[in-house]
Order: C-alpha cells, then structure tokens, then sequence
C-alpha cells in the first residue's frame, strides 16, 4: 500500500530525532520534542483547490520545515507519516 496525496497535501516522514553529545554519545530521541524537519515522500497534483490555483512547490526527496501542530499523523506499514497541506511546509532545507 501507499499514499497518494490529493489537492495541495504533502506526505513526510519525519526525520529521525538523535542528537550527538560532545564526547560522541547518541541520546535517542524519545524524550525529545519531535522536530519539524522531515523529508517529502509524496506531493499532491496541486491544481485548484478553494478556487484558487495552487502551484505545488515542493518536490519528492525535498527535506522541509513544518508547522509544529500541523497535519495529521497516519501509520501504514508499520511507518509513521505525516500529510499536511504544502502551505503548513515553512522552509525547503537546501
């Protein structure tokens, strides 16, 4: 199975939450706060949606920026993705 996006949405899956201590120890990231980084899995055809046209400006394997309560989470395969609306996308990160 996958996801296919409709209208403007947008499907990431978020980046995984580790961080690196000076000396070069991984602390897992459960007890963080999930980050808003995550990368593009699947774009929506854009088109008119709300009677306005929509460019979609992000690509598949862009890595983004999103709004921290934005989207709804879903669970296929055992992996967790995120689909939200490409204008809840903040940043492209290059």
């Amino acid at each position: 199975m996958k996801l296919v996006p409709l209208g403007d949405r947008v499907v990431l899956k978020q980046l995984v939450a580790e961080e690196t201590t000076k000396s070069g120890i991984v602390l897992p990231g459960q007890n963080k706060e999930k980050p808003q980084q995550a990368e593009v899995v699947a774009v929506g055809p854009g088109g008119v949606v709300d009677g306005k046209e929509v460019k979609m400006e992000v690509k598949v394997g862009d890595q983004v920026i999103y709004s921290k309560y934005a989207g709804t989470e879903v669970k296929l395969d055992d992996e967790e993705y995120i689909v939200v609306k490409q204008n809840d996308i903040l940043a492209v990160i290059e």
